[in-house]
């Protein structure tokens, strides 16, 4: 898989070598070969809890959508396919629509408190739960409340990691009481002991 032989159209080029990036982004283009996620693209995504996916319509207008729920819901089946289950929602139905016109889509998975940010392109299958079963027990969310309405597998065609720049650090609050947890220990601790020598000077 190459990133740089999808994203890096003609027009692409001009603007790059306009602004003197084109030298180094063109060894990338001819020897950044990657076959299939490595461990550490597998560990990145199985800790996200959100991702958008652009998809295309017949109207040529790019749609993004938000996609979330817990982490790992999106799943890596092998090295080079993703897989999820598509919840119920608003009953718009965009992605999915496009999807039945046209099936590659792009992937943008963020992590704001590592300042880490990936960029998947893939093809994408619609497929239905009653006659994959087994699929669906893989991708299955059991401790989740959701309505599920069908399959999405995605064929990873090229990934690319974006730098850090311009990535504002943003955590959740389970991040944060992960953080702090051995601060409130601690002070539970002082505020313990507090009360026991409060309660000994009192018996006196």
């Amino acid at each position: 898989m190459n990133y740089a032989q999808i994203a890096f159209t003609d027009a692409v080029k001009g603007f790059q070598e306009r602004y003197g990036s084109r030298a180094g982004y063109a060894r990338q283009q001819e020897f950044k070969y990657t076959d299939g996620f490595t461990e550490a693209e597998e560990d990145f995504i199985s800790r996200q809890d959100n991702f958008y996916m652009s998809t295309i319509s017949e109207s040529g207008y790019p749609y993004i959508q938000f996609r979330g729920g817990p982490k790992g819901f999106l799943k890596v089946l092998d090295h080079e396919t993703l897989g999820f289950i598509d919840f119920g929602g608003n009953k718009q139905y965009i992605s999915a629509g496009n999807l039945a016109t046209h099936n590659k889509v792009a992937l943008f998975l963020l992590d704001q408190a590592a300042k880490a940010r990936l960029k998947i392109f893939a093809e994408a299958s619609i497929l239905d739960i009653d006659n994959n079963a087994e699929l669906y027990d893989k991708l299955n969310l059991p401790d989740y409340k959701f309505k599920p309405e069908r399959i999405i597998i995605l064929k990873v065609t090229a990934y690319d990691w974006n730098c850090p720049q311009h990535i504002t650090p943003r955590y959740t609050l389970e991040e944060i009481q992960h953080e702090f947890a051995a601060q409130h220990e601690y002070i539970n601790k002082l505020r313990a002991e507090n009360h026991a020598l409060k309660a000994q000077l009192a018996s006196k």
